[in-house]
């Protein structure tokens, strides 16, 4: 005799959304979105936009790759920025690895002489340097006294003295990334190594270096995108003449009144960044695969 089963239709099973893991991002993220996207995509939309009829527009686009003045301005943000980066890492490293590495009294000090460039404002220390390298400054001035030179060297109003200026700006954030690295590595590779009879200089290029690669190009990629967006230092120790992106936004704004092609430049100078971001991160992976990180 054949029997019929009946089976009662299941329920789907509902998802339930995890509110309570999400939780402690909805402040984050709202101030993000309120603060920073909201901003970002209302100058994204300012820039499509004609100045005077309000209508969509690409003019202002092809302005900005029509005016020499202005790819010159960006590459010499991109010259500026890239020396400031290299600059600011090789200046940090050696710093950094003495505070990893240091089990000294006078590291404590050392780590506060460190970030104590931090604890002054920018005009201040940019001011500082002005006085430092302008014509009748202490060096030109020192140099002149002793008869070295009989004229002013040009330290000031150039890249050198931007490139000076913004590497002591940013120098304690290369210390801070690279510290952040050289921590991580585990000092027995290297007393090992030394036992086995590997010099001091060897030990570091072929151990201390590729595992701190993270580090360094961590380090680039903050000097270069805080070099790129600075605006304090280029215009106080590059001067009138020495225009990066950052200051000519500034005219845009404050003196000619277009806000279309402004944002432009805007656009332009954070996509540099994100690129140079994305082609950084790929470079680290690349070569942690290389090097069996």
């Amino acid at each position: 005799m054949a029997t019929i089963a009946f089976s009662t239709p299941q329920r789907p099973t509902r998802i339930a959304f995890p509110f309570k893991v999400f939780l402690p991002l909805s402040l984050p993220s709202i101030v993000l979105l309120l603060f920073f996207a909201a901003p970002m995509g209302l100058m994204l939309g300012l820039s499509f936009q004609d100045q005077e009829t309000g209508t969509f527009t690409l003019a202002s686009y092809g302005r900005f790759f029509g005016d020499e003045l202005v790819l010159a301005g960006l590459g010499r943000t991109v010259v500026m920025s890239g020396l400031v980066a290299i600059s600011v890492t090789i200046l940090a490293y050696p710093l950094a690895y003495y505070l990893a590495r240091s089990t000294s009294r006078w590291r404590t000090l050392v780590f506060a002489l460190a970030i104590a460039p931090e604890l002054a404002g920018v005009v201040l220390r940019t001011y500082g340097w002005l006085v430092i390298l302008e014509d009748r400054g202490f060096i030109n001035s020192a140099l002149i006294w002793t008869g070295v030179i009989s004229e002013p060297l040009p330290l000031s109003k150039n890249l050198f003295g931007v490139v000076v200026g913004l590497t002591h700006v940013i120098l304690p954030f290369g210390v801070l990334s690279l510290l952040t690295s050289l921590q991580g590595i585990n000092p027995n590779l290297e007393k090992s190594a030394q036992i086995l009879g590997a010099s001091r200089l060897a030990v570091i290029r072929h151990i201390v270096l590729p595992l701190s690669v993270p580090g360094i190009v961590s380090s680039l990629l903050i000097a270069f995108t805080m070099a790129a967006s600075a605006y304090a230092t280029p215009a106080l120790l590059g001067g009138a003449a020495f225009k990066v992106m950052a200051t000519m936004v500034y005219e845009q704004v404050l003196f000619y009144i277009d806000w279309s092609f402004a944002a432009v430049m805007a656009n332009v100078l954070l996509a540099m960044m994100l690129i140079s971001a994305f082609v950084g991160s790929r470079l680290e992976s690349r070569l942690q695969q290389k090097l069996h990180l």
